[in-house]
This record gives C-alpha cells, sequence and structure tokens, in this order.
C-alpha cells in the first residue's frame, strides 16, 4: 500500500514538472505580432491628420463607411492626411477606388518636418489613378500599382474599371517591399540596394536627399486634386 501511494506521488511530482517545463519553454518562444489593426474606424477621422499641420481635416469625409478624399486639398496646398503612428516592418491592406480620371496614392515611411512641404518628399507611394482616361500623358512607372517612378507594376496587374473597388496590399520587411492588387503581387524590390539607388538616380527623387530613406515612419493618403475613396484600412507589424 506505502509503495503503491509513493509510485503515485513520484507520478504526480514528475507530471507537474514536465507541466511546467512546457510552460517555461512556450514562455521563451518569441510572439509574432500578427494582430491587424484598423487604421480607419469607418465612421471618423481619428488617428489621421494633416501632414504637418494639426488643422481641422476639411478636405476628406466619410460617405458609407468609406474614407473619401474630396480632391479640395487641404493647409497649405497638401491635403494629404497621414496616421498619428509610426511603423517600420509592416503589412497594409486597404480597398480602394477612383472617379474618372481621378489620382491618388498610398504613402509608408512618411517622416514629418517643417523642412517638408509634402509627405511625398521622403515617402515612397503605391500609385493609385486612372490608368485609362486621366487627362494626361502617363508613363508606365506613372500607372497603377507602381512604386511611383521608380518600380513599374508586372504586366500580371488586373484593375478593376473606375468606380469598382480594387484590393491592394504593401509589405514592407527589412527593405524588402512588395505591392499587391487584387490578389497578385505585381511589384517586389529591395529598398537600398544599388538597383534601388540607381533608380533614384534617374527619378524625379534624384535632388530628394530623404526620399525612401527612412526605415520607419507614417502611412499616408494623397490628396491630388481628384476624389479617391479608401476603406477597410488595416495594418500589421511584422
Amino acid at each position: 500500500m506505502i509503495r503503491t501511494i509513493f509510485i503515485f506521488v513520484l507520478a504526480c511530482m514528475l507530471s507537474a514538472t514536465s507541466t511546467s517545463a512546457s510552460k517555461q519553454d512556450l514562455s521563451k518562444i518569441p510572439k509574432l505580432k500578427t494582430k491587424w489593426i484598423k487604421l480607419f474606424d469607418g465612421k471618423s477621422l481619428s488617428g489621421w491628420h494633416h501632414f504637418n499641420n494639426k488643422a481641422a481635416i476639411k478636405n476628406w469625409t466619410i460617405e458609407d463607411g468609406a474614407l473619401v478624399c474630396l480632391g479640395a486639398k487641404g493647409p497649405s496646398g497638401s491635403g494629404d492626411i497621414i496616421t498619428d503612428q509610426v511603423y517600420g516592418n509592416f503589412e497594409l491592406r486597404w480597398q480602394w477606388k477612383v472617379d474618372r480620371g481621378s489620382n491618388s496614392g498610398v504613402f509608408y515611411h512618411i517622416v514629418e518636418d517643417p523642412k517638408y512641404k509634402r509627405a511625398i518628399e521622403t515617402s515612397p507611394e503605391y500609385q493609385i489613378i486612372d490608368d485609362l482616361t486621366y487627362p494626361a500623358k502617363l508613363e508606365p512607372s506613372q500607372l497603377t500599382g507602381a512604386d511611383y517612378d521608380m518600380h513599374l507594376a508586372g504586366h500580371n496587374k488586373v484593375l478593376k474599371p473606375v468606380g469598382e473597388w480594387n484590393t491592394s496590399k504593401i509589405i514592407f520587411k527589412d527593405g524588402n517591399v512588395e505591392h499587391w492588387l487584387n490578389g497578385k503581387r505585381i511589384v517586389k524590390f529591395k529598398a537600398w540596394s544599388e538597383d534601388w539607388k540607381k533608380r533614384k538616380a534617374a527619378s524625379k527623387w534624384k535632388d530628394a536627399p530623404d526620399y525612401g530613406m527612412s526605415a520607419k515612419g507614417s502611412i499616408g493618403l494623397q490628396d491630388h486634386g481628384n476624389k479617391a475613396y479608401f476603406k477597410n484600412i488595416e495594418i500589421r507589424e511584422l
């Protein structure tokens, strides 16, 4: 009887030790930052402000759960709005559409400073535009999905007609960048590589030394003077 009790107690002790060790081992495993965060709540401009300006936002509004650029531009001629929070490595996803002839874009790694007049002086742009009927000649690097004036969208790009919702995504991880459009990866490049530097030197950013150099910053939506619509804007840190 005593032997049976001893064996039972010993088994319980071993089980508790094993469980404790398992918990301790699990606690050492780093947790991945996979939680999606809404950057737009569908009903307010909470979490957003004008680039370099805290004035009231009047050139953006909410329509049917979408964040809408009215194309009226804002203070100092820049109506761009940016997130209050900054991000480094991230995955950003959103839905968007434009009116006929409209132009807009999504920025990331925006640096605010009085010496910059617009967000685009420091931040790369996922181009959004009416590819077909925009009232000016567009270069391939200025078409939807491109890393504006730097990297062209691939031939696999599928763009929905004006007025219909598209789904886009940007992934930035330690300088590795991807642009996605409607479920297809259409751009892939390595920021700060020799190829990237050559492209910058040959682009409109050749005289903008701080363009694309920051590894963290705000997310931004462009007011290019045209109407554009955004919804379901979410981000997760990588």
